[in-house]
C-alpha cells in the first residue's frame, strides 16, 4: 500500500483513517465512510482499485467531477475513464472496448446511467472489484442534496450479489448516516466516521452592513489568492460581480440564468487559474476540485449548516490555511423561510434554518458549534481559528440587562393587543425616539422607553437580531413582527444570560487587522514567495496548454514545498510533496530548470 502510495501519488504516509478505510475495501467488507473535504476521500477507493483484480466502478453525481477525477488519475499514470453524456457515440464505444478488454481500473458513471440495461449488461460481462457511491448523502431524504436516482442505487445489491459496495460522503448527520445504511441494505458494514472539523479553516461571521465594502475589505487581505463569493440570488451575483470588476477585482459570475456555454467557460477559466475570483450562487462549486481555494465569502446566510459546511469545505482542500467569511442579515432568514414554507418538508427545513441562524447570531466557537451539529465532540477549549476564539469582538458588559430590556419591551408593547411590532419600532422605543408611531401607540409611556438611550439604533437593532438568533425572540407573520419565546421567560427571570457582542469599533478593528497580518506572515515563514508566484504562473500556463484544471499539474502544497526545498535535480525534485513516479518524469525538467534560473538571477 505504501509503495503504491509513493509511486502514484508521491506521498510517504497516509492521512488519519485512510489506512483503515482501504483495508475495509481490500477485505471486501461493505463500508460507510464520512470523511471531510480535504481528508483524502478519493484516494481511499482509488488506491485499493489498483491492488484488487478487476475494475472498480465509482458512481458520481456530476460530469465535471468525473472529468476532473479521471484527468487527475491519468496524469499520475492510472488507467481511468468515465461514461457520460458529454462523450460522443464514438468516444463511448472506445471506452466500452477498453472496459471489455480489461484495460481500465477505475470507471466513473452517473447514478442515472446505472439504471440502463446496457450499462448493467456491460458491467456484468467483466470482473468488478467493488462499487463506490460517492456523495452518498444524496441517497437520504434527510440529506441536504437529495436525488431520487441515488435512492434507486439499491439495484447494485440485487444485480451484483457478491460485489462489495462502499458509500462515501464528506457531510452527513447521524440521521443521514443511518438512512444511507438502511437504503443500501448494508449488513454489519464497517463504519468510518472522521472528525467533521476542518482545523485549517478559520471562520468569521458578521452582520451584513455595506456588503460591497465588506467584500472588498476581504479581497484586499487575499490579493492574488483564489476564492469564491456566494450570493443568495442571481441578481446579487450580477450586481456584486459588476461592481467588483469596476473596482479592479477581476472576477467572473456563475448562476443558472447564464447560458450553459457561459457557465462552462467561466468555470473552466477558474479551475485553470485564468481568473481567481468567482461570484456565484450555490449552484457553483459542487465537483470543483481546485485544491488551493484560499477563501470563501458568503454574502448571505446559507439555508442550513450542512450547506455551509459543504460550501466552506471547498476551500483549503490541500490542508493549507484558508478563510471563511459570512455576512448575514435577518432578510436572509425571511427569504429562506418563505421558500421553505412552499416545501412538503417545511418543518425539517425551517428547523435547519433556525440552527444556522443561531450559529450566526450567537458568539461561540464556530468549530465547536459545527462539530456539535454533526453529533461529534470537540475537546479543544480554544480552536484558535474563528472570530470568537481569536477574540475579534467585544462582549456586551451587561448582556442580561440588555436582553431583559429588549424582551420586556416586546412583552409590554404587545401585552394588550393581538398583533405585534417589527424590530424597527421596538428599537425606537428602547432608544427613546418620539416617532409618530411611538406616540400614536402610547409607547412613550412604557417602562422601557429610553432604557437604551445611550446606544445607537444600529447597536439596538444588532442586539435584537442576536436575541432572535438565540431563540429568545421570534419573527412572525407577513410583517415580521416580534414576540417572545418560552426560553425568553428564563432570561426575564435571570435564569439564562444571552451571549451578546458589540459591533466592531475602529480601535478593535485595528487590533484584529494587526493580528491577522501576523498570522499571515507566519503561514509564509520559510517559503520563497517570489519563487512560489513564478511556479504558480508556470502551473497555470501548463494547465492552459493541456486544457486541464491547474490542481492536476500540482497543488499549492507541492509548489510551496518546491519554494522551500528549491530542487535543481530530478533526484531532489522526487522528494517534493505530491511528486510520484509519473509526475517526476513529466514535470521534473520543467520545474527544476525554472528554479535553477531563479537561483542564478
Amino acid at each position: 500500500m505504501l509503495a503504491v502510495l509513493k509511486q502514484y501519488w508521491g506521498y510517504t504516509c497516509f492521512r488519519p483513517l485512510q489506512e483503515e478505510i482501504i483495508f475495509s475495501i481490500l477485505e471486501g467488507r461493505e463500508s460507510l465512510v464520512v470523511l471531510p473535504t480535504g481528508g483524502g476521500k478519493s484516494l481511499c477507493f482509488q488506491l485499493p482499485a489498483l491492488l484488487k483484480d478487476g475494475m472498480a466502478v465509482v458512481i458520481s453525481p456530476l460530469i465535471s467531477l468525473m472529468k476532473d477525477q479521471v484527468d487527475a488519475l491519468k496524469d499520475i499514470g492510472i488507467a481511468a475513464a468515465y461514461l457520460n453524456s458529454s462523450l460522443s457515440i464514438k468516444e463511448q464505444g472506445e471506452i466500452i472496448a477498453l472496459i471489455r478488454g480489461q484495460k481500465i481500473k477505475l470507471l466513473y458513471i452517473s447514478p442515472e446511467r446505472l439504471q440502463g440495461e446496457e450499462t448493467v449488461d456491460l458491467l456484468r460481462s467483466i470482473q468488478i472489484s467493488f462499487f463506490v457511491i460517492d456523495e452518498a448523502h444524496c441517497i437520504s431524504h434527510w440529506g441536504h442534496d437529495f436525488r431520487a436516482d441515488y435512492r434507486n442505487l439499491r439495484i447494485i445489491k440485487d444485480t451484483f450479489l457478491s460485489t462489495s459496495v462502499h458509500a462515501f460522503t464528506a457531510t452527513a448527520t447521524k440521521a443521514v448516516q443511518d438512512d444511507i445504511v438502511a437504503q443500501l441494505r448494508f449488513s454489519e458494514p464497517a463504519i468510518h466516521i472522521a472528525p467533521v472539523d476542518r482545523p485549517n479553516l478559520t471562520y468569521r461571521v458578521a452582520p451584513r452592513t455595506i456588503i460591497i465594502k465588506q467584500i472588498t475589505d476581504v479581497l484586499e487581505k487575499h490579493a492574488n489568492e483564489p476564492g469564491i463569493i456566494y450570493c443568495l440570488r442571481r441578481d446579487d451575483v450580477d450586481t456584486i460581480s459588476d461592481k467588483l470588476n469596476k473596482f479592479g477585482f477581476r472576477n467572473l459570475p456563475y448562476h443558472a440564468g447564464l447560458t450553459d456555454e457561459a457557465r462552462h467557460v467561466n468555470q473552466d477559466k477558474f479551475v485553470r487559474e485564468e481568473v481567481n475570483i468567482m461570484v456565484a450562487t450555490v449552484a457553483f462549486g459542487m465537483g470543483i476540485d481546485r485544491s488551493n481555494i484560499r477563501f470563501i465569502i458568503h454574502a448571505a446566510m446559507p439555508k442550513s449548516l450542512e450547506y455551509y459546511h459543504q460550501e466552506t469545505g471547498r476551500s483549503g482542500r490541500d490542508g493549507l490555511p484558508s478563510y471563511c467569511y459570512m455576512f448575514f442579515g435577518g432578510r436572509d432568514y425571511r427569504t429562506w423561510k418563505f421558500l421553505s414554507e412552499k416545501s412538503s418538508n417545511q418543518d425539517t427545513l425551517i428547523a435547519k434554518l433556525n440552527t444556522v441562524y443561531h450559529f450566526c447570531s450567537k458568539p461561540q466557537c464556530r468549530h465547536k458549534a459545527i462539530a456539535a451539529y454533526f453529533d461529534q465532540a470537540y475537546d479543544r477549549n480554544n480552536c484558535e481559528a474563528c472570530d470568537y476564539c481569536l477574540d475579534e469582538f467585544d462582549m456586551v458588559e451587561d448582556p442580561l440587562k440588555t436582553g431583559q430590556d429588549i424582551l420586556f419591551c416586546v412583552y409590554e408593547a404587545t401585552q394588550e393587543i393581538s398583533y405585534g411590532f417589527g424590530a424597527g419600532h421596538i428599537a425606537n422605543i428602547l432608544k427613546g425616539n418620539f416617532t409618530d408611531n411611538v406616540e400614536k401607540r402610547g409607547h412613550h409611556n412604557l417602562s422601557r422607553f429610553g432604557s437604551m438611550a445611550d446606544s445607537s439604533l444600529e447597536f439596538i437593532r444588532y442586539m435584537i437580531e442576536q436575541m432572535i438568533g438565540q431563540d429568545f425572540l421570534v419573527r412572525e407573520g407577513e410583517y415580521s413582527t416580534l414576540s417572545i419565546t418560552p426560553s425568553a421567560i428564563k432570561v426575564l427571570k435571570g435564569e439564562i444570560t444571552p451571549s451578546l457582542v458589540k459591533p466592531l469599533l475602529a480601535k478593535k478593528k485595528k487590533e484584529v487587522a494587526k493580528k491577522r497580518r501576523e498570522i499571515k506572515e507566519k503561514e509564509w515563514q520559510g517559503i520563497d514567495q517570489e519563487l512560489f508566484q513564478i511556479l504558480r504562473n508556470k502551473r497555470a500556463a501548463l494547465a492552459h496548454k493541456h486544457r486541464v484544471p491547474a490542481f492536476i499539474v500540482f497543488g499549492d502544497k507541492s509548489l510551496k514545498d518546491m519554494a522551500i526545498i528549491k530542487p535543481t535535480t530530478k533526484e531532489a525534485f522526487a522528494t517534493v510533496f505530491g511528486v510520484g513516479t509519473k509526475k517526476a518524469e513529466t514535470y521534473a525538467d520543467t520545474f527544476t530548470s525554472i528554479i535553477s534560473e531563479y537561483l542564478k538571477s
